[in-house]
């Protein structure tokens, strides 16, 4: 039973060690880190994996397409598990996601990116942003490059001018999630696009200097995932050798019948051995280091005196003996 108890220990930590690995494995990071762009513009698209770099491709849905790849299907060219567009077109507007090469069916979420033929686009995070977060909104012309004031939408609805052309969103929460597009007087207005908002994790983090950062994670937050999985990893197999040691443990220790007996674990049996029988010795197998002491008695069947026969005594006279008739 404890052997049985430890392999279905082993079995839960090796699933819980397999398990550790399949959180997050791959995210599609897009540079520059926007959702819209104008046509003939270009743009990088790349999976990021701590441990298979080269091991995904880059897919996406659009409207003249499904499931096409990256480098074989008409779109961009591919180099590892980047994938480059030189030049983007209105056609190339559409849900893009990474994909593993070895046909297993592991994925990243997917990203709406959007290409604009107009003059107005929202330069937007392409990534869900952290509740808590500051996310700044920027309503970008194709002539003039600078800035100019803009008039801000959330799902249709007017949310306020900005002489800058930038909406700051502050300390975001889920009710800031929805499609927000902007219009320069005279230039024209921008493709939707869609804020998605997470929920904060339970440990905090310092807060981001400035809006930027809050809108495109940098590397350093990328490389905290992988050094707590090493971290929770060496953990568990710690664990794993310490179960293997008990098992083994277990294993070769000494059943208790093969052990030895105390004085007091004496078998006493009474033996009645018949007279006419060899009462020589008597033999029973017993196992290494078992004892077994026994009573014997013996006991001699007396035989019962025989009815002794009628024989003639040789001293005795017998004579025959007439009685007189008497007549009358």
């Amino acid at each position: 039973m404890k052997e049985a108890a430890a392999q279905r220990l082993i079995f839960l930590i090796s699933l819980l060690f397999w398990t550790s690995g399949q959180v997050l494995p791959v995210r599609l990071t897009v540079s520059p880190s926007r959702s819209q762009f104008f046509q003939y513009e270009s743009v990088t698209l790349i999976c990021e994996d701590e441990n298979r770099s080269d091991g995904w491709t880059v897919r996406r849905n659009t409207s003249r397409d499904t499931r096409n790849r990256c480098g074989d299907d008409g779109f961009g060219s591919s180099a590892g598990s980047a994938c480059s567009i030189r030049t983007l077109f209105e056609h190339d507007t559409g849900l893009y996601w990474c994909e593993s090469m070895s046909g297993s069916s592991s994925s990243s979420s997917s990203i709406q990116l959007s290409v604009s033929g107009g003059s107005v686009i929202l330069q937007s995070p392409v990534l869900p942003v952290m509740e808590g977060d500051d996310v700044t909104l920027s309503c970008r012309a194709k002539n003039p490059t600078h800035n100019l004031p803009a008039a801000f939408y959330k799902d249709g609805s007017f949310i306020g001018n900005e002489t800058t052309g930038n909406k700051i969103l502050n300390s975001v929460k889920k009710s800031d999630e929805g499609l927000y597009k902007c219009n320069v007087k005279g230039h024209g207005e921008s493709p939707s696009s869609r804020i998605s908002v997470k929920e904060k994790p339970p440990t905090t983090c310092p807060p981001s200097s400035s809006s930027s950062s809050s809108v495109t994670p940098g590397p350093g937050s990328s490389s905290i995932l992988p050094i707590v999985g090493s971290v929770s990893g060496l953990v568990i197999l710690v664990l794993l050798v310490v179960v293997v040691l008990l098992v083994r443990r277990l294993h070769n220790k000494p059943k208790g019948d093969e052990g030895g007996r105390g004085e007091d674990d004496i078998t006493s049996r009474n033996i009645r051995i018949s007279k006419g029988s060899k009462a020589t010795a008597v033999y029973s197998a017993v196992k290494t280091g078992e004892v077994t002491y026994g009573e014997i008695i013996m006991n001699e069947k007396k035989k019962k005196p025989k009815a002794r026969e009628n024989q003639p005594d040789p001293n005795l006279l017998y004579s025959s003996v007439r009685s007189p008739r008497v007549d009358l």
